[in-house]
């Protein structure tokens, strides 16, 4: 899984992406792109949330990474399946 910065370069504010992810329907795929980007945040990586909008930001790079995935501000790409071995083969 791989956490893309497809997003439009402003000049004074944080990467908010052109148009929003679709949502995740998978509880797991959501905790997964979630923790990558919080490892994004806790090395440096602006916040994609504004500050105005609404409720106070979290601090904790965790709770902001979720908030950011709810919102749609980040992308996510999921490799494909491989196709299944045979039983015969190791």
């Amino acid at each position: 899984m791989d956490v893309n910065e497809n997003t439009e370069q402003g000049t004074d504010g944080p990467q908010i992406p052109s148009e929003p992810a679709p949502p995740i329907q998978s509880r797991f795929l959501f905790v997964d792109v979630a923790a990558l980007r919080a490892k994004q945040l806790r090395r440096g990586a602006r916040p994609r949330v504004v500050a105005d909008e609404g409720p106070p930001l979290p601090r904790k790079a965790e709770r902001l990474a979720m908030e950011e995935v709810r919102r749609g501000l980040v992308y996510y790409d999921v490799p494909p399946q491989k196709p299944a071995r045979p039983e015969g083969e190791a």
